[in-house]
């Protein structure tokens, strides 16, 4: 029996996603040592931290070369360790920026590489697919059409279903949780997991919520934050700013629960548009980054939607306001059609179910534990 598994999540998604891994892994192979990159969910299934995900979580070209030191000490570490502990298989989560400069180190040194959620080549870098095929063992991908796209390329891909169907599913059967909602007509606001996506994203956010209360007397907002760090930094943001709703409660850690209860929502982009989704709520996607990081985006993606619930749908499901359109006024304007009994919010929920078929109901955690263990 193996006696060592490196894995490495750097996002906190990733993170949730690599614990449930981890927990059916560990039910069958109690004694191997698990230890790597992760977050809290990874940490309280026993996993040995080198890093916290709170260091690691960085996107944008601007923002990743300020910490380029950063991130390559990181690296060095990690493969100091695999030295020592010579683990004989690595799960790697997403997390491509760091996990593709990884993977090869890790096959010249004899380590069996199974990567979980594939990179976006498809997106944005086709011409990476011979290179992960030479460093990879296996590809687990989460959404269907990705295994076609690897067809006849050398890499071993298997569909193991999408983590979040798992997890909503579960979530949509628990009881309701009591949270401090000030009115009935109620909007989420998911400002993202990242420091930098908060500061620049939700001060249009908080402003768009504000004129929507001009418009929709009585609304009420609730900001769902990931974490206590995150929290600290959304409440900071909100004492500094100057246009902000009157009803506004910041929530920690329940982040499906405010959704659920939401009669509509403004959702940076990531993994909670489409945890968004299959809950049911109705939302718009925003995105704002660095000018730099936004023109070198538009020269190398290759696809029409940044939204994994558009991109999965392979049409516009949800408004995708990017850059300056992502501005209060439009915020406001969108939203507000998603209120109520709307053409918008039928065609969107329409496109929720029809979404939801295309997933399919595989349990992904379960799926992958089994091929690592394989």
């Amino acid at each position: 029996m193996m006696h060592s598994v490196l894995v490495i999540a750097g996002e906190i998604s990733g993170d949730l996603h690599a614990s449930k891994v981890v927990r059916r892994f560990r039910a069958a192979s109690p004694e191997t040592e698990l230890w790597g990159i992760g977050g809290d969910h990874l940490k309280a299934e026993g996993v040995e931290l080198l890093q916290h995900t709170d260091r690691m979580g960085v996107m944008g070209i601007v923002e990743v070369l300020r910490q380029y030191s950063f991130f390559k000490g990181v690296l060095k570490q990690v493969l100091e360790e695999v030295d020592k502990r010579k683990p004989e298989k690595a799960l790697l989560v997403d997390y491509p920026g760091f996990n593709l400069r990884l993977a090869p180190e890790l096959k010249k040194r004899g380590v069996k590489v199974y990567y979980y959620i594939s990179p976006k080549v498809w997106a944005w870098n086709k011409k990476r697919i011979p290179k992960m095929a030479r460093c990879i063992d296996q590809l687990m991908v989460i959404f269907p059409f990705e295994v076609e796209l690897f067809k006849d390329t050398g890499l071993k891909v298997d569909f193991v279903g999408n983590p979040l169907v798992e997890q909503i599913d579960d979530f949509l059967k628990t009881g309701p949780l009591q949270l401090p909602w000030q009115s009935e007509r109620r909007v989420a606001l998911l400002p993202g997991s990242r420091k930098q996506e908060i500061e620049r994203i939700l001060p249009s956010i908080l402003s768009a919520a504000k004129r929507l209360e001009t418009t929709v007397p009585d609304c009420s907002f609730m900001i769902a934050t990931p974490n206590e760090r995150i929290e600290k930094l959304v409440n900071e943001n909100i004492f500094q700013s100057l246009e902000k709703p009157s009803r506004l409660d910041v929530v920690c850690g329940n982040a499906r629960e405010v959704m659920r209860q939401a009669e509509a929502a403004i959702v940076t982009s990531g993994t909670a548009t489409l945890e968004t989704a299959l809950i049911g709520t109705p939302h718009i996607l925003v995105y704002k980054t660095s000018a730099f990081t936004y023109w070198f985006a538009r020269s190398v993606v290759k696809i029409r939607h940044i939204g994994l619930v558009n991109i999965i749908a392979g049409k516009t499901v949800c408004p995708e306001l990017i850059q300056d359109a992502a501005s209060p006024e439009r915020m406001a304007e969108e939203v507000a059609k998603l209120l109520g009994d709307s053409p918008e919010k039928s065609a969107m929920l329409d496109g929720y179910s029809a979404l939801r078929t295309l997933l399919g109901d595989r349990a992904a955690a379960q799926q992958v534990a089994q091929i690592l263990l394989g």
